[in-house]
């Protein structure tokens, strides 16, 4: 069943745990997120990244979302990630998606505000609820959908007065992570998380969660973020997973790589300790 991310950021937020938001990026991909969350009785964040057009277009990635989403015996979200394209994220909010990310953290403060208000007011006009972007994740150094920007950590006064000004629903913040692969383990800036998730009311997210390492991860999760994003390390465990298997066809094929993204995320939700959702809540 598709539903808002409040109620599920709020539980998370009360109780020191992250929900995992996994990137799907075609229909295998989808199937083997949805699965996970069923077996485990879980919630789960279904998120398509506009940098992903190139393998899935939006208007695929929609329907997929939809009709999986709906379809799922537990609660999911529907996420549009990383937008960037004004017209885009409209599309999102008025075609089916429950939940929208405007990205401007490579702008200016104060445009990052502007735009980020603009798309705020138009969403929850209509019941859909938006992330945003204060300081920036950039990416490591294989990351290849998107440019090689370099990461701008998260001010407590920015992210302070970046919420009070915009009235986001939630905020993405940079503390150490970068997307893609990394050559080393992040250092991750817990005492400046610490400060922030003390400074906002606001759920906070962590994006470039893949290969950041198990302890920082359980970490933020149990230390002030409520979402993390993850790709790599999904799609890197199918990847493994086909070359230690003996694929005689298609359909093995198909199957090693669904497995492998099952055992990665299903890991990821022991990490982040979202079985606490349900000792809270009965789905």
């Amino acid at each position: 069943m598709l539903v808002s991310s409040t109620e599920l950021f709020k539980v998370a937020r009360e109780n020191n745990f992250a929900i995992p938001a996994p990137n799907f990026v075609d229909q295998n991909s989808i199937k083997a997120y949805i699965e996970v969350a069923e077996k485990l009785n879980l919630p789960i964040i279904l998120a398509y990244a506009e940098a992903h057009e190139d393998f899935l277009s939006f208007d695929e990635a929609l329907y997929l979302g939809k009709y999986y989403g709906e379809k799922a015996k537990i609660p999911a979200v529907l996420h549009f990630d990383h937008g960037t394209k004004k017209e885009l994220i409209i599309r999102a909010i008025d075609e089916g998606f429950n939940s929208v990310m405007i990205d401007a953290s490579m702008d200016s403060f104060e445009d990052n505000v502007k735009k980020t208000r603009e798309i705020v007011k138009y969403a929850h006009l209509r019941g859909v609820v938006v992330e945003a972007e204060i300081g920036h994740v950039g990416n490591s150094e294989n990351y290849r959908n998107n440019d090689n920007s370099a990461s701008v950590y998260t001010t407590v006064e920015e992210a302070r007065k970046f919420v009070e000004l915009t009235n986001v629903d939630s905020l993405a913040v940079s503390i150490g992570t970068a997307h893609g692969h990394y050559k080393g383990k992040p250092a991750i800036d817990f005492n400046r998380l610490k400060e922030i998730r003390n400074a906002v009311n606001v759920p906070l997210v962590l994006h470039g969660g893949s290969s950041s390492g198990d302890d920082n991860l359980k970490r933020c999760a149990t230390e002030g973020i409520s979402k993390i994003n993850i790709y790599t390390d999904l799609v890197t465990a199918a990847f493994n997973k086909v070359k230690n298997t003996k694929c005689n066809d298609y359909y093995e094929l198909l199957n090693a790589q669904k497995e492998g993204m099952k055992e990665c995320l299903e890991h990821y939700y022991d990490v982040f300790e979202t079985k606490k959702f349900r000792q809270i809540i009965t789905i």
